[in-house]
Protein backbone atom coordinates (compact mmCIF):
# COMPACT_ATOMS: atom_id res chain seq x y z
CA UNK A 1 0.00 0.00 0.00
CA UNK A 2 1.34 3.30 -1.01
CA UNK A 3 1.63 5.77 1.86
CA UNK A 4 0.94 9.63 0.85
CA UNK A 5 2.97 12.52 2.00
CA UNK A 6 0.40 13.13 5.01
CA UNK A 7 0.62 9.22 6.28
CA UNK A 8 4.22 9.81 6.48
CA UNK A 9 4.17 13.12 8.47
CA UNK A 10 1.44 11.52 10.72
CA UNK A 11 3.59 8.59 11.32
CA UNK A 12 6.58 10.37 12.14
CA UNK A 13 4.32 12.98 14.53
CA UNK A 14 2.91 10.05 16.33
CA UNK A 15 6.45 8.22 16.76
CA UNK A 16 8.32 11.26 17.49
CA UNK A 17 5.44 11.98 20.12
CA UNK A 18 5.72 8.58 22.15
CA UNK A 19 9.48 9.26 21.90
CA UNK A 20 8.55 12.77 23.78
CA UNK A 21 6.61 11.00 26.53
CA UNK A 22 8.63 8.04 26.72
CA UNK A 23 6.49 5.20 25.34
CA UNK A 24 9.58 4.00 23.55
CA UNK A 25 11.84 1.45 25.77
CA UNK A 26 14.44 0.66 23.47
CA UNK A 27 17.38 -1.85 25.43
CA UNK A 28 19.09 -4.18 23.28
CA UNK A 29 21.32 -5.29 26.52
CA UNK A 30 18.54 -6.81 28.45
CA UNK A 31 15.70 -7.60 26.44
CA UNK A 32 11.71 -6.94 27.54
CA UNK A 33 10.36 -10.09 28.02
CA UNK A 34 6.95 -10.24 26.31
CA UNK A 35 3.65 -12.22 27.59
CA UNK A 36 4.60 -14.55 24.50
CA UNK A 37 7.77 -15.21 25.63
CA UNK A 38 9.40 -13.45 23.26
CA UNK A 39 12.82 -11.54 24.26
CA UNK A 40 12.16 -8.13 22.80
CA UNK A 41 14.63 -5.06 22.39
CA UNK A 42 11.02 -2.89 22.30
CA UNK A 43 8.64 -2.00 24.11
CA UNK A 44 6.02 0.42 23.34
CA UNK A 45 3.12 1.25 25.96
CA UNK A 46 1.00 3.58 23.90
CA UNK A 47 -1.57 4.20 27.53
CA UNK A 48 0.89 6.62 28.40
CA UNK A 49 -0.09 8.70 25.86
CA UNK A 50 -3.28 9.20 27.93
CA UNK A 51 -1.55 11.33 30.70
CA UNK A 52 -0.22 13.83 28.54
CA UNK A 53 -3.16 15.65 26.91
CA UNK A 54 -0.94 16.97 24.15
CA UNK A 55 -0.20 13.56 22.96
CA UNK A 56 -3.62 12.20 23.77
CA UNK A 57 -5.30 14.81 21.92
CA UNK A 58 -3.00 14.30 18.54
CA UNK A 59 -3.66 10.81 18.71
CA UNK A 60 -7.46 11.21 18.88
CA UNK A 61 -7.72 13.86 16.65
CA UNK A 62 -5.10 11.40 13.87
CA UNK A 63 -7.30 8.21 14.49
CA UNK A 64 -10.55 10.05 14.18
CA UNK A 65 -9.22 11.43 10.81
CA UNK A 66 -7.79 8.29 9.88
CA UNK A 67 -11.28 6.52 10.38
CA UNK A 68 -13.32 9.33 8.39
CA UNK A 69 -10.59 9.13 5.18
CA UNK A 70 -10.32 5.25 5.27
CA UNK A 71 -13.50 3.93 6.30
CA UNK A 72 -16.55 6.63 5.71
CA UNK A 73 -19.33 4.45 6.63
CA UNK A 74 -18.43 3.72 10.20
CA UNK A 75 -21.18 3.79 12.68
CA UNK A 76 -19.77 2.31 15.32
CA UNK A 77 -16.33 2.20 17.37
CA UNK A 78 -15.34 -1.10 18.85
CA UNK A 79 -12.16 -0.84 21.33
CA UNK A 80 -9.82 -3.88 22.05
CA UNK A 81 -9.48 -4.56 26.20
CA UNK A 82 -7.97 -3.18 27.62
CA UNK A 83 -5.74 -0.28 26.10
CA UNK A 84 -8.34 0.21 22.76
CA UNK A 85 -10.57 1.10 25.44
CA UNK A 86 -10.12 4.83 26.41
CA UNK A 87 -8.43 5.34 22.90
CA UNK A 88 -11.74 4.07 21.54
CA UNK A 89 -14.13 6.27 23.54
CA UNK A 90 -12.34 9.21 22.77
CA UNK A 91 -12.81 8.38 19.45
CA UNK A 92 -16.06 7.69 19.28
CA UNK A 93 -16.67 10.94 21.26
CA UNK A 94 -14.94 12.97 18.43
CA UNK A 95 -17.06 11.34 15.75
CA UNK A 96 -19.97 11.32 17.84
CA UNK A 97 -20.84 7.44 16.90
CA UNK A 98 -21.86 4.82 19.62
CA UNK A 99 -18.75 2.98 21.42
CA UNK A 100 -18.50 -0.89 22.29
CA UNK A 101 -16.01 -2.88 23.63
CA UNK A 102 -14.57 -6.33 23.30
CA UNK A 103 -13.39 -7.97 26.30
CA UNK A 104 -10.37 -10.75 25.92
CA UNK A 105 -12.75 -13.35 28.06
CA UNK A 106 -16.64 -13.32 28.89
CA UNK A 107 -17.44 -11.80 31.85
CA UNK A 108 -17.29 -14.46 34.90
CA UNK A 109 -20.62 -13.08 36.35
CA UNK A 110 -23.63 -11.16 35.63
CA UNK A 111 -24.57 -11.16 32.14
CA UNK A 112 -21.46 -12.79 31.08
CA UNK A 113 -21.08 -10.46 28.33
CA UNK A 114 -18.03 -10.76 25.81
CA UNK A 115 -19.24 -7.41 24.82
CA UNK A 116 -19.71 -4.32 26.51
CA UNK A 117 -22.19 -1.72 25.41
CA UNK A 118 -25.23 -1.83 22.64
CA UNK A 119 -25.22 -4.53 20.27
CA UNK A 120 -26.58 -3.45 16.82
CA UNK A 121 -26.66 -6.39 14.29
CA UNK A 122 -25.97 -4.72 10.87
CA UNK A 123 -23.96 -2.13 12.47
CA UNK A 124 -20.89 -1.16 10.62
CA UNK A 125 -18.02 -0.97 13.44
CA UNK A 126 -14.28 -0.14 12.98
CA UNK A 127 -12.31 -2.30 15.53
CA UNK A 128 -9.95 0.10 17.30
CA UNK A 129 -6.48 -1.30 18.88
CA UNK A 130 -3.36 0.66 20.55
CA UNK A 131 -0.52 -1.73 18.99
CA UNK A 132 -0.65 -4.54 16.79
CA UNK A 133 2.16 -7.29 17.02
CA UNK A 134 1.25 -10.74 15.61
CA UNK A 135 -2.38 -9.53 15.37
CA UNK A 136 -3.99 -12.43 17.22
CA UNK A 137 -5.86 -10.56 19.66
CA UNK A 138 -6.97 -7.91 17.67
CA UNK A 139 -8.42 -10.63 15.32
CA UNK A 140 -9.88 -12.22 17.80
CA UNK A 141 -11.71 -9.21 18.70
CA UNK A 142 -12.92 -8.79 14.92
CA UNK A 143 -14.50 -11.87 14.72
CA UNK A 144 -16.50 -11.55 18.35
CA UNK A 145 -17.88 -8.47 16.91
CA UNK A 146 -18.77 -10.59 13.57
CA UNK A 147 -20.23 -13.44 15.83
CA UNK A 148 -21.95 -10.62 17.92
CA UNK A 149 -23.60 -9.96 14.20
CA UNK A 150 -21.57 -6.29 13.54
CA UNK A 151 -20.29 -5.62 10.10
CA UNK A 152 -16.88 -5.28 10.69
CA UNK A 153 -15.10 -2.65 8.02
CA UNK A 154 -11.51 -2.36 9.45
CA UNK A 155 -9.29 -2.33 12.11
CA UNK A 156 -7.03 1.19 13.35
CA UNK A 157 -4.03 1.41 15.91
CA UNK A 158 -1.78 3.89 17.13
CA UNK A 159 1.19 1.67 15.86
CA UNK A 160 2.35 -1.37 14.70
CA UNK A 161 5.42 -3.26 14.65
CA UNK A 162 5.52 -3.81 10.95
CA UNK A 163 5.80 -8.17 11.41
CA UNK A 164 5.04 -10.39 8.23
CA UNK A 165 3.01 -12.46 10.55
CA UNK A 166 0.92 -9.77 10.90
CA UNK A 167 0.57 -9.20 7.39
CA UNK A 168 -0.42 -12.27 6.89
CA UNK A 169 -2.84 -13.24 9.74
CA UNK A 170 -4.67 -9.78 8.73
CA UNK A 171 -4.87 -10.64 4.88
CA UNK A 172 -5.85 -14.50 5.90
CA UNK A 173 -8.52 -12.67 7.83
CA UNK A 174 -9.63 -10.71 5.00
CA UNK A 175 -9.54 -7.50 7.56
CA UNK A 176 -7.92 -4.10 6.23
CA UNK A 177 -5.52 -3.10 8.90
CA UNK A 178 -4.66 0.88 9.13
CA UNK A 179 -1.89 2.00 11.77
CA UNK A 180 -0.70 5.61 12.01
CA UNK A 181 2.78 4.82 12.69
CA UNK A 182 5.35 2.00 12.77
CA UNK A 183 8.54 0.30 13.81
CA UNK A 184 10.62 1.41 10.80
CA UNK A 185 9.67 4.80 10.78
CA UNK A 186 10.13 5.05 14.81
CA UNK A 187 13.81 3.46 14.58
CA UNK A 188 14.38 6.49 12.16
CA UNK A 189 13.10 9.05 14.55
CA UNK A 190 15.23 7.29 17.30
CA UNK A 191 18.02 6.95 15.27
CA UNK A 192 17.84 11.27 14.49
CA UNK A 193 17.28 11.51 18.53
CA UNK A 194 20.93 9.99 18.48
CA UNK A 195 18.88 7.36 20.79
CA UNK A 196 19.45 4.64 18.45
CA UNK A 197 23.05 4.06 16.84
CA UNK A 198 23.99 2.96 13.69
CA UNK A 199 25.44 -0.01 14.72
CA UNK A 200 22.24 -1.19 16.33
CA UNK A 201 20.26 -0.52 13.34
CA UNK A 202 21.17 -4.38 12.16
CA UNK A 203 20.09 -5.84 15.66
CA UNK A 204 16.83 -4.13 15.78
CA UNK A 205 15.91 -4.99 12.13
CA UNK A 206 16.90 -8.72 12.61
CA UNK A 207 14.67 -8.58 15.49
CA UNK A 208 11.73 -7.35 13.47
CA UNK A 209 11.85 -9.60 10.83
CA UNK A 210 12.39 -13.11 13.04
CA UNK A 211 11.35 -11.90 16.81
CA UNK A 212 10.19 -15.71 17.58
CA UNK A 213 13.90 -16.35 17.92
CA UNK A 214 15.79 -13.77 18.42
CA UNK A 215 17.71 -13.26 21.53
CA UNK A 216 17.67 -17.17 21.67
Amino acid sequence: MTQHSKDITVAETVASKLLDIEAIRLNLENPFIWSSGWSSPIYCDNRLSLSYPEARTYIKNALSEAIKVKFPDVESIGGVATAGIPQGALVAEALNIPFVYVRSKPKGHGMENMIEGKVVKGQKVVVLEDLVSTGGSSLKAAADLKNAGFEVLGMIAIFTYGFDLADKNFKDAGIELVCLSNYSVLIKEAQKRGYVKQEQLATLESWRKDPEIWGK
